[in-house]
């Protein structure tokens, strides 16, 4: 009897130990959006994310809170990331302002730097004294993304 309990006691602790150590195999991101045109917070109505430049795409790994930011849960071996936003409940995507031209294509982001650092992306969407109002830093473990609304004849385009 004694055997038998002193195994179920060792079989919970080694439950309990393993999902302490699932635990640590995540990294957690939290994302803020803002328009790159006004500066003002986005809050996406659905998220694309791609790791390590793979083609399958997790859209549940992001958590939005009622505040507009975001979470973004990946594996602690992730070294790279793509997310894309999508807007008005629709499979209509943010451009991103994060590149010479607006992108409708991936960006790749770091998340070593993105960990250590944090990252606020560039934002060509807007005009220069625009960004100067709303610049912004993050904190380690911060994304910082400026988008746009696809204009009219972008949305034409296929």
């Amino acid at each position: 009897m004694a055997r038998r309990t002193i195994c179920s006691l060792l079989f919970v602790w080694l439950l309990v130990l393993s999902g302490a150590l699932h635990a640590q195999e995540t990294k957690t991101i939290t994302l803020k959006i803002f328009d790159g045109k006004t500066g003002h917070p986005v809050v996406p109505t659905g998220y694309e994310v791609r790791v390590d430049h793979l083609l399958a795409i997790h859209t549940d790994w992001v958590k939005q809170h009622d505040d507009g930011y975001a979470e973004l849960t990946v594996p602690a071996d992730t070294h790279e990331i793509s997310i894309h936003f999508a807007y008005e409940n629709s499979m209509e995507s943010y451009v991103n302002c994060d590149a010479q031209k607006n992108v409708f294509g991936d960006v790749w982001y770091l998340v070593p730097q993105i960990m250590s650092e944090g990252m606020v992306t560039a934002n060509g969407c807007g005009h220069s004294r625009v960004n100067e109002k709303y610049k912004t830093t993050a904190l380690p473990g911060e994304l910082i993304v400026f988008v746009r609304e696809k204009n009219w004849i972008e949305r034409g385009k296929v």
